[in-house]
């Protein structure tokens, strides 16, 4: 991949892949999420980027709506623990007004009240729906249960009592602090004369200051982390479970290590160990998977399955005899090298979906400066050796360091 890039007066960054396409593909990655909350805020920035479509200086909620839609475009974003993410795709000559819209809702938003009122129901109808889903609610309580007392652990959806208090004001003083230009990235994948993309963004984004341009996003690292189990009563159906550690975060040397033992493990292929072991070889599950999410001073892996309650106990005895033996022994070189490809190959199917390239491109700018090449993660996935995966499953797989979470 061949990128350009361009910092603008304000420190708002630039990114840019070219791509023979009739679509352009752009977006702001703010570097700002729910870890920002203050404690009074749980929730707030989720329920900002809900209200980024409701209003700014120039345009109502409709008009929001109708820019993108009235020309067949997309418009859409999301929030997690660390960033919000506004994002489009539009036929290529409307890559301006994408651009525009995209300014004006993260730097000119309103917040009028009446929207923030009816999008409260919608966002506390939203929690209720997801304490329905215990496949997905478990890995919250999972995160506060590793991350005790820190914004790490808080729901991304946010906390219903708090969310009754927020009003315009406290979300706007939110938005105020956390979505300064020098935190965002502008990223666009397209076939676009680049000088022409940046003059855009100067002219939609050079009205904000340059104020604390060097001042960085606040954040402490969590706590010395204690293994627990934790029991809840949820009466499901089926038992659900995580298993889980700590673990690298984002900049650590053992991040993509991490990442082919955890597609190993328990990634997305059926030839996953666990899915091999639990559902192909015992018939007990339908899923089981393993996780790993960086973050940028800490992490979390974990596996997770659901399964019947009579199958409970074998389940985590076969998950931890599949923990040990990769702790007990290395996986022989010829596996590795088969293991390494699926990887490669798994990533390179992802980037050719152009809505997933760009979204890296944007997190990859923001957090490492530059955007991590097949070729170079390729040289580093070569590197690896058998015992390099040995080491950090004895650190991260240790049964004395794992917490265990049940619903029942």
């Amino acid at each position: 991949m061949t990128y350009q890039t361009h910092t603008l007066p304000n420190g708002l960054r630039i990114i840019y892949l070219q791509k023979k396409s009739e679509v352009t593909f752009c977006g702001i990655t703010i570097n700002a999420g729910s870890r920002d909350e203050n404690r009074e805020e749980e929730g707030c920035a989720h329920f900002a980027e809900h209200l980024l479509f409701k209003g700014t200086r120039k345009k109502n909620a409709r008009e929001i709506i109708n820019r993108m839609e009235d020309i067949g475009g997309e418009l859409n974003a999301y929030t997690s623990k660390e960033e919000t993410v506004v994002y489009a795709a539009a036929m290529k000559k409307y890559t301006r007004r994408m651009i525009e819209l995209m300014a004006d809702m993260t730097l000119h938003c309103t917040f009028p009240q009446k929207e923030l009122e009816k999008e409260r129901e919608v966002i506390l109808d939203e929690i209720a729906s997801y304490h329905d889903n215990p496949s997905e609610l478990i890995f919250d309580d999972f995160e506060e249960l590793i991350f005790k007392d820190h914004p790490l652990g808080h729901n991304i959806l946010g906390n219903a009592k708090l969310l009754k208090k927020m009003n315009s004001e406290s979300v706007s003083n939110f938005v105020k602090r956390c979505y300064q230009p020098h935190q965002m990235i502008v990223f666009v994948v397209g076939n676009l004369n680049f000088e022409h993309f940046v003059k855009w963004c100067e002219e939609y984004f050079v009205s904000e200051s340059a104020e604390n341009i060097n001042e960085k996003q606040k954040r402490n690292p969590p706590e010395q982390y204690r293994a627990e189990k934790l029991k809840l009563k949820k009466k499901t159906h089926q038992i659900h479970t995580v298993i889980g550690n700590r673990c690298f975060d984002l900049y650590h040397p053992n991040r993509l290590p991490m990442y082919l033992l955890n597609n190993i493990l328990g990634g997305p292929g059926m030839n996953s160990l666990l899915n091999l072991s639990l559902r192909e070889k015992h018939g007990l599950v339908y899923t089981a998977e393993s996780n790993y999410q960086p973050f940028t001073d800490s992490g979390w892996w974990c596996v997770y399955y659901a399964c019947d309650e009579r199958n409970d106990e074998k389940c985590e005895q076969l998950v931890l005899e599949q923990l040990q033996k990769i702790v007990d022994r290395p996986l022989p070189e010829s596996k590795l090298r088969k293991y390494k490809q699926q990887l490669i190959g798994q990533m390179t199917v992802s980037r050719e979906n152009t809505e997933n390239l760009a979204l890296s491109l944007g997190k990859s700018y923001l957090r490492f400066g530059k955007v991590e090449e097949m070729e170079e993660i390729k040289k580093q996935l070569e590197n690896i050796q058998p015992k390099d995966l040995q080491y950090i499953a004895q650190e991260i797989f240790n049964e004395e360091q794992l917490s265990v979470l049940k619903y029942y």
